[in-house]
Formats: structure tokens, C-alpha cells, sequence
């Protein structure tokens, strides 16, 4: 279970061969599946050898290989974690039960619409960064962003075999939705408004794989712990390739951040005037950017309040973040949760039952963790000397979704009136002036070893090969 068997058309570790109605199913959807990729996939591309990692095994102590792969030909495939023949159900009313190989009728609906919901992002970040490879800062970050995405695409396989597998005709009808829908699409858009949002630029990006992949690996840890066995162990392997996605973002805001900083010292100035002429990205600029990517962020996890989010605990589909080690009865009839709501022009917090505020807890974990990177950036801030420290907003600014939408907040979390949100908020998002000068820093350097002047190199390359390595051929 835990090798992959790379001999067949669609690599994979489930015996795929053994169920020819399966297998006959997706390699007819396999085509499409490429036919997208070619589409809206990373832009012009096609015939670059990559030096990519590739999914070998479901072990941890050696899971992938690295190697010069063209990206059309790379190697999607569906890998899950070995099954645990005594696992159980470890929350809800079904606590105790074994856990479940076959979708149960009852829950047949919910799970296809979480499968579907989860799969729906994986393509559509794609899409949103489909341009990115042709203005990139270096090789060592273009050929990071071309492992996102093929890994991205690997994430929709998984997602794809599970409705294959599980859900007949009306599961082969929403793998073939997974292709049509389309990011920011008037007609057809993606599930979810945060994959909708264009992704123009390499902060952004940055600012994504750190702030959005993160939602992505609180979502897939809650959905681990599903009772539902495939699912849960097609989401713990998942997470192994998105830790990568999120230091991507991390490292790579950090060396925004530290190339500011030394020309800061270099200038011995902190004027965003002349940070911007000498070509790197102000402070305050980066805050900006942080405070419009956590707040869409925070909003992929839903209304406060969900009476769909009390369903899916209750019924042992959706977990909570980490729920095994959580010390308390894990099904909440009697437990409950502070959220925000405003009262008498003020945010208040206000006690509600546990099942209906799951998506409030699991936000909250995701801020928490969240905060632990931005404190990352600021010891390189404070390693330079200087004084500016980022911050995580308040979670009910710039909120779009639930009790708190259409609250006018300041990322202190100070209620005010429209009027003075408006007169404010280009200092606290980023504005369309913001947005055109870091546009126009974005012109590719891919000379192994050079970098833009806005981003500093990294400290180490990929699996263990010089920063200055070809990481990419273009032939």
C-alpha cells in the first residue's frame, strides 16, 4: 500500500487494475484532465524540463524523488495512506463505530459536496497563477511555483478518484465540473470568492501559498479525521505536499522582507517614496498586502454561526483541527464558544452552542498558527533593526462572510462608520497604486543564481542542490 505502482497509465497505490469500471472511468477522464492543464495551466511552459519532486511512496521517511520532469508529462496519480483496519469514527454521533469504507446513504449528499467543494480549489489556484512563470523573481522561485502547481493538480486527482469511486454517475458528472468551472469566470466561476481573486503578482503569490494554503491545511486536517476512511486517508497524504506550499510563502515574504530591510540600512531611511525608487517593497505596502490576504483568507472558513458545520461533526464527516488529542467527549452537546457579533455599534462576544460555531473554532486555530509565521517575519525586521512590526488584523476586519460582513472594522478592531472606513481603508489595503508599483517591479530574472532586486536568495536550495542550480531547462 505504501509504493506506488508507476507501470500503469494513471499511477496509484489503491489496485486501480483491479476495478476496470474505475479505472476505464478515469482514464477517459485523464484527457480532459491534460487538455485543461495545457489550458490553464502555467503559462507558456509546456516544454520546460523541471527539476520537480514526484510522489513515490505514502512513507514518510521517503515519499518522493526528484528529477527534470516536462509538466505536461508529469506523473499525477491517486496515493492514500495505508488503511488502519481498527480505525474508528472519533467524533459525533457515530463515536466508536469503525470507521466506514463506503459512503453511508445518508451522508451521500454532504460528503460529495464537501469532496466537491475541497476539489474545486485545487484547479482553481492553477488558474490563478497561471501567468506567474513569466514574470518570476528567479529560476529557484520559478521552479517553486511550478511544484505548487503540479501538486495542485495531484490534489484534484485525489478529489476526482474519490467521486469516481464513491458516488456513480452524479460523482463522474462533478469530476467533469472540476475542469469547467473556471477562476474568475462571469459565467462559470470557482466555488469559493477567494479563488476567484486574481493573483497579479509574486507578493501576492507569496502572500497566498502562505495565508490561503494554510486554510488548505486546517480544512484537510478537519477532514483527516472523517469518518469516512478514504477520504481522511487521501487527506493526510495531501498534507504532506502542502507543508511545502505554505514555506514557499513563508520564505518567500521573509526574503521580501529582508531585502527591504538591507537596503532600509543601505539608505538609512524608512520613506516608502524613496524605498519605491530604489525598487523594493515598502513596509507598510507589505502590511497592506497581509492585512487583504488573511482577511479573504478567514472568510474561506465560513459564517460564524453554521447549522451545515454542526451537520457535518455530528455525522462524523468534518472533524475539528487535531481532534484526537482534544481532551473533551467529542460530541459538544453541552459545550459551548464565544463569537463576535455587534451590538449597540460595538463587537460584543456572544456564547453560543459549540456545534454551530465549528467553523469559528476552526478559524481560530487557523489565526493562531497564522500568527507564528508573521512573527517569523518580524524577528528579520527586528534582526536589521529596525522598529516596523507587521501584524495580523483583527478577524472581523475587511470580513465578507457571516455576522461581520459588511462591518466597517479597523484592523485594530475598532468599530466606525462607512464614511470613515472609506477615508481610511487605502491605508490599510492595498491600493490600485500599490498594486501597479509591485506590477511594476515584476520583470523575469531566470539566470541560475540571479535574483530580482526586490526579493534576497534563499539560504538553501532544493533538496540539497545549490541555490544557483539549473532548476529549470528551457530547452
Amino acid at each position: 500500500m505504501s509504493s506506488i505502482n508507476y507501470s500503469e497509465k494513471i499511477p496509484n497505490n489503491v489496485n486501480l487494475s483491479e476495478d476496470r469500471t474505475l479505472q476505464r472511468a478515469l482514464e477517459h477522464w485523464q484527457p480532459n484532465y491534460r487538455k485543461w492543464w495545457n489550458e490553464m495551466g502555467p503559462d507558456g511552459s509546456q516544454d520546460f524540463d523541471v527539476y520537480l519532486r514526484t510522489a513515490t511512496s505514502v512513507d514518510p521517511q521517503g515519499w518522493a524523488s526528484f528529477g527534470y520532469v516536462k509538466m505536461p508529462d508529469y506523473r499525477w496519480g491517486i496515493f492514500l495512506n495505508p488503511r488502519d483496519a481498527e480505525r474508528q469514527v472519533n467524533f459525533g454521533e457515530h463515536k466508536g463505530e469503525k470507521a466506514w469504507q463506503d459512503v453511508p446513504g445518508e451522508h451521500r449528499a454532504n460528503l460529495r459536496r464537501i469532496i466537491v467543494t475541497q476539489g474545486d480549489t485545487e484547479p482553481a489556484s492553477v488558474e490563478q497563477q497561471r501567468h506567474l512563470g513569466l514574470t518570476a523573481p528567479s529560476m529557484y522561485d520559478l521552479r517553486n511555483l511550478f511544484q505548487v502547481n503540479v501538486e495542485e493538480g495531484r490534489h484534484l486527482w485525489a478529489m476526482v478518484y474519490l467521486l469516481h469511486k464513491h458516488f456513480g454517475r452524479d460523482g463522474r458528472e462533478e469530476a467533469e465540473a472540476l475542469l469547467e468551472r473556471n477562476s474568475g469566470d462571469e459565467d462559470n466561476p470557482r466555488i469559493l470568492a477567494a479563488f476567484n481573486e486574481k493573483t497579479p503578482d509574486w507578493l501576492s503569490f507569496y502572500m497566498f501559498t502562505y495565508f490561503t494554503d494554510r486554510d488548505g491545511k486546517f480544512q484537510l486536517c478537519a477532514l483527516a479525521e472523517s469518518g469516512f476512511d478514504p477520504l481522511a486517508r487521501t487527506t493526510k497524504f495531501m498534507l504532506t505536499e502542502e507543508a511545502h506550499h505554505m514555506f514557499v510563502g513563508e520564505s518567500g515574504v521573509s526574503r521580501v522582507i529582508q531585502r527591504t530591510c538591507e537596503v532600509m540600512n543601505q539608505l538609512k531611511t524608512d520613506d516608502a517614496a524613496r524605498l519605491r525608487e530604489a525598487g523594493v517593497i515598502d513596509l507598510e505596502t507589505i502590511q497592506r498586502y497581509l492585512n487583504f490576504h488573511f482577511s479573504v483568507t478567514i472568510d474561506l472558513f465560513g459564517a460564524d454561526e453554521s447549522s451545515n458545520a454542526a451537520t457535518f461533526y455530528n455525522t462524523g464527516l468534518k472533524g475539528r483541527y487535531e481532534e484526537t488529542k482534544r481532551d473533551d467527549d467529542h460530541k459538544l452537546y453541552d459545550r459551548t464558544y464565544n463569537v463576535l457579533a455587534v451590538q449597540d455599534g460595538r463587537l460584543v462576544e456572544r456564547s453560543v452552542p459549540m456545534l454551530n460555531a465549528l467553523n469559528e473554532v476552526l478559524r481560530d486555530d487557523y489565526i493562531k498558527d497564522s500568527v507564528g509565521g508573521v512573527n517569523r517575519w518580524n524577528k528579520v525586521i527586528e534582526k536589521a533593526g529596525i522598529a516596523f512590526r507587521l501584524k495580523t488584523p483583527h478577524k472581523a476586519f475587511n470580513r465578507s462572510i457571516g455576522t461581520l460582513s459588511g462591518v466597517f472594522v479597523s484592523p485594530e478592531g475598532t468599530m466606525m462608520s462607512e464614511a470613515e472606513w472609506v477615508k481610511r481603508e487605502r491605508d490599510w489595503l492595498p491600493t490600485h497604486e500599490d498594486r501597479a508599483f509591485v506590477a511594476s517591479l515584476m520583470g523575469r530574472v531566470v539566470e541560475p543564481g540571479k535574483f530580482a532586486n526586490w526579493i534576497a536568495p534563499p539560504v538553501m536550495g532544493i533538496n540539497r542542490q545549490p541555490v544557483d542550480f539549473e532548476y529549470v531547462r528551457f530547452n
